[in-house]
């Protein structure tokens, strides 16, 4: 499913004014038609998105929420602010929504600073484990200001050590729990996690920002039932601008809300909540639950051709949009690995391998699922993969010029 392209004219008018950008923004476009962006933080977002995103939006100042600003003329601001926060809302099942976070991780910045003080101990998984920089790490302000304790996965089965959760909550009763990875391809067990955190009377915080757009399509279960706050970005398969957003329950909404405005940021960037909320509406449609099923069985095709390949793949498949692979069966590393598949027009990430300090590859299947890439188009990148991790000039040329082939037949927006 290709969205339609972007209207020309934007273009034009940057061209002639301003011809050294637009040749910067024509050169990205035609990056992203002429490769396979397999990156799982990305997708192609609709015309409609980016209009919204370009919109008389982006000159207003709108400090505050709707109804209580510190700026005039909101009206319109606070409108499309409304109409973002019900389609949140409705679209997964929670009492509050704050859709002003610039980024996930101001998402979880605003809930740590709802919910927390500084010193308190959070529980999280590790970020050798696929824990996010907001999850504890020494780099951020989650490990500068927090106390955290890392949970991880069974050297096995590469699965939540759920045992090992229990365990740690006991002995360190945290103040809060977070729930959720950027690179764990297996849905997590939000009850499991709501029981723990009730026996030691922690806050549970859901970091959805991979999984929420397969939650708002039905294709993943919903942490809203479970969890007290949930962070989330508007991107990755919601299909969104970039951006972050907070869900929770009543009676935290209004520290919610602080901790966003004014604790954590100031003015909101009304263009693009304008663009939330457009891509809200598009994700409450029976089109958008039919592309994110789509999204997660192509995810299993292509973990299962890539197996077929000879990578090793973490918990041996996927349940989501994303697969995590180590590629040392095939005679490389993952940053390796990387630099052999961009140079073939593949772009995907690395990612940390548990229980090691080598480096696997991540990539997920959202944004080749809204250029209409099915099955068979899976397949084929899984043999791809193989052929350009042989590092042979001439082997990546060829790849080069398959994959040129490939997209040239799905792109992102269509002609």
């Amino acid at each position: 499913m290709s969205v339609s392209a972007p209207p020309e004219e934007v273009l034009d008018v940057l061209r002639r004014q301003d011809p050294e950008v637009a040749d910067v923004l024509s050169g990205e476009a035609r990056r992203q038609a002429e490769t396979l962006q397999l990156i799982a933080a990305e997708n192609f977002t609709s015309p409609a998105v980016l209009a919204a995103l370009g919109s008389p939006l982006a000159n207003k100042y709108a400090e505050g929420y709707p109804g209580a600003r510190y700026h005039g003329g909101c009206e319109y601001a606070d409108a499309a602010e409304r109409i973002a926060v019900e389609r949140a809302t409705a679209l997964f099942g929670a009492d509050h929504a704050n859709l002003q976070p610039h980024s996930g991780s101001s998402a979880v910045l605003a809930a740590y600073a709802a919910l927390l003080r500084p010193g308190d101990t959070v529980l999280a998984m590790g970020l050798e484990h696929g824990g996010h920089l907001t999850h504890g790490s020494p780099a951020n302000f989650s490990g500068r200001w927090f106390d955290f304790v890392p949970y991880g996965v069974d050297p096995e089965t590469g699965l939540v050590d759920y045992e090992q959760v229990a365990a740690l909550a006991r002995h360190h009763r945290p103040t809060a729990i977070v729930c959720g990875s950027i690179s764990y391809p297996r849905h997590p067990d939000y009850a499991l996690f709501r029981a723990v955190a009730d026996e030691v009377g922690a806050y549970l915080v859901a970091d959805a920002a991979h999984p929420i757009g397969l939650v708002a399509g039905g294709a993943a279960p919903n942490p809203v039932p479970y969890a007290d706050v949930v962070c989330a970005t508007t991107h990755k398969v919601l299909r969104g601008p970039r951006g972050g957003m907070v869900l929770c329950t009543a009676e935290l909404a209004e520290r919610i809300d602080r901790a966003v405005f004014p604790f954590t940021q100031g003015g909101a960037q009304m263009h693009t909540i304008a663009a939330k909320a457009v891509a809200l509406g598009e994700a409450s449609t029976p089109a958008f639950t039919a592309y994110a099923h789509r999204v997660v069985e192509h995810a299993r095709v292509l973990a299962a051709a890539l197996a077929a390949e000879g990578f090793a793949l973490t918990t041996g498949g996927t349940d989501t949009h994303l697969i995590t692979a180590d590629p040392a069966p095939l005679g490389v590393d993952g940053r390796t690995a990387r630099a052999r598949l961009s140079a073939a027009g593949m772009v995907l990430d690395t990612c940390a391998l548990p229980h090691g300090d080598g480096r696997g590859i991540r990539l997920g299947t959202a944004a080749v699922t809204t250029q209409g890439m099915g099955a068979p188009e899976m397949a084929r990148i899984a043999a791809l993969f193989t052929s350009a991790l042989r590092g042979e000039p001439e082997e990546t040329a060829r790849v080069r010029a398959e994959v040129r082939e490939l997209t040239r037949s799905f792109p992102p927006y269509g002609r």
